[in-house]
């Protein structure tokens, strides 16, 4: 015979599986279906892995439309450490990344920006 408590009890473990797989596929979701795509080009003036526990690259690209005026610039993230040793070896010269806007991840723990370098170019 089941007493309340055991009935509860399994309320309680069904509620909680089940936020944990809404909350998995939101952010499957929000990892995988891009909100757009593109390009930037400009040199990178910052390029870091950060983080505690979650450790991810994280850059600044100056983009400068006209010499001598101010660089707008660029936040993004890397998941994909080919990527990022790509970027490393091309420090100091013109590239142009190309990027997906990933709007929504739940967590910095793939990546502090929601825009997500997917490869680069070096510009000669």
């Amino acid at each position: 015979m089941e007493t309340g408590k055991s009935r509860a009890g399994l309320w309680t473990v069904g509620f909680l599986l089940v936020a944990a797989l809404l909350f998995a596929g939101y952010t499957w979701v929000s990892l995988t279906w891009s909100y757009s795509k593109g390009e930037r080009a400009g040199y990178i003036q910052k390029f870091s892995q950060k983080g505690w526990v979650c450790k991810t690259w994280e850059g600044e690209l100056a983009m400068v439309a006209v010499p001598g005026s101010m660089p707008e610039k660029f936040y993004f993230s890397v998941r994909e450490d080919a990527v990022a040793a790509q970027i490393n070896q091309a420090m100091g010269r013109r590239l142009v990344l190309y990027y997906e806007q990933h709007v929504g991840v739940p967590t910095s723990c793939f990546g502090e920006t929601e825009y997500f370098v997917k490869s680069m170019k070096v510009i000669e």
